[in-house]
């Protein structure tokens, strides 16, 4: 069951694959398309993937031993796995969307989200996402069709970051990543999806 908050609903979906969740937000993005629902977020996990956005490429995949799925999502190769929140928000953009500025509201809401533990994360000129210093903490990728949005970010809580040894993650590969855990943020996953979810829904 969703939240519904100031217009926003939330569904919190635990461990869901990528496919599975992949067909949900291409049905509630139809739905959206056509009124039938509002404006939705979509919080889970993922078990171990790789995914493959439209300007990446398998030679990005170093490790053969993780399912890699090609995907319609802006950005090159990430990584999605347990201890990492992922958001997938199904919203309309309006007639006028400002792909940028969707983005840049993204990242702001991880970095709100961010601060609220103490930790003080930023943006990185030129590279897309937020940061800690030269580290990447949350990534996003995105994909606007019919002005309404699908895939979205993923902010590592207690991720295993040995995996992203098997990438070049969104083909970078003079800069690490890291995420809450390691810079001593004990937050379980459910506490931080709150606070997403409550920085998310505000104007």
């Amino acid at each position: 069951m969703g939240l519904l908050t100031r217009g926003l609903t939330v569904e919190r979906l635990g461990l869901v694959s990528y496919n599975d969740a992949w067909d949900l937000q291409n049905e509630l993005h139809d739905k959206r398309v056509s009124g039938e629902i509002g404006d939705t977020l979509l919080l889970l996990e993922h078990p171990h993937v790789y995914t493959i956005g439209r300007r990446g490429t398998h030679a990005d995949v170093l490790r053969p031993d993780v399912e890699v799925v090609e995907t319609d999502r802006g950005g090159q190769v990430t990584y999605h796995g347990p201890g990492q929140l992922v958001g997938y928000p199904i919203i309309d953009l309006g007639p006028a969307a400002d792909l940028v500025g969707y983005v840049r509201r993204l990242e702001d809401v991880m970095i709100r989200s961010l601060a609220r533990f103490g930790i003080d994360a930023g943006r990185d000129e030129g590279n897309t996402g937020v940061w800690v210093g030269n580290a990447k903490i949350g990534a996003i990728g995105v994909r606007v069709t019919r002005n309404v949005t699908k895939h979205g970010f993923a902010l590592n809580v207690s991720t295993d970051l040995s995996y992203f040894t098997g990438i070049i993650p969104c083909g970078i590969t003079d800069k690490g990543v890291t995420s809450m855990r390691v810079l001593g943020c004990e937050a379980a996953l459910d506490e931080v999806a709150d606070v997403v979810a409550a920085e998310f829904a505000k104007p």
